[in-house]
């Protein structure tokens, strides 16, 4: 069972990588803008993708999250196709889009953290 899991790790880091690449050089929707991959997790059946996007100069509001997940979900199959050609799979999986909110919570987090030491220091 260890292997099984080992592969699907290779699967899902090719994946994240090329993904990544594809979305930077060819997707041209001006919703999507400077777009990042932060990980992809891949299903063991290889049935399904989750690929957990962020952008890098962030999002305004919600609806430009939406916006974005929008455009790249109607990208989806054109993403699918490129990866097929350039990831050697049996089956190539079916691409679901989610925001990761992690960077966001991240640099929460770190505001937090100086107001505390900065309240802290004051003291």
């Amino acid at each position: 069972m260890a292997r099984e899991f080992s592969r699907i790790n290779r699967i899902s880091e090719v994946v994240m990588r090329e993904l990544a690449q594809m979305i930077q050089h060819e997707i041209s929707d001006p919703r999507v803008g400077m777009v990042t991959v932060s990980s992809v997790d891949v299903t063991s059946d290889l049935k399904y993708a989750k690929v957990y996007i962020t952008r890098l100069n962030g999002f305004e509001s919600d609806q430009d999250i939406k916006e974005c997940l929008q455009a790249l979900s109607h990208a989806a199959g054109f993403l699918r196709r490129g990866l097929a050609k350039r990831v050697e799979l049996r089956a190539i999986p079916e691409l679901r889009f989610l925001y990761d909110k992690s960077l966001e919570h991240g640099f929460h987090m770190d505001d937090l953290i100086a107001k505390a030491n900065s309240s802290h220091s004051d003291d």
